[in-house]
């Protein structure tokens, strides 16, 4: 299982449920935003799909993401 990180422009909780739309799908095992932080912080849970498979998704619903270590 990889876990992923990225620094988002998600930043609240209607935010999160557009982004459902697109994180809700079998290739990813969990996510969660921390919108509490001041990066906004997506975890992502898979064993499939890439950081920039992740990045693509978000910004096709007008997100912006950025992979953190």
């Amino acid at each position: 299982m990889k876990i992923l990180k990225f620094k988002t422009t998600i930043n609240c909780n209607g935010c999160m449920l557009k982004a459902k739309r697109v994180l809700d799908v079998p290739e990813i095992d969990k996510w969660e935003v921390n919108v509490d932080d001041p990066d906004k912080i997506l975890t992502v849970s898979t064993e499939v799909l890439s950081s920039e498979e992740i990045i693509d998704k978000l910004k096709l619903i007008g997100y912006k993401a950025e992979t953190i270590s």
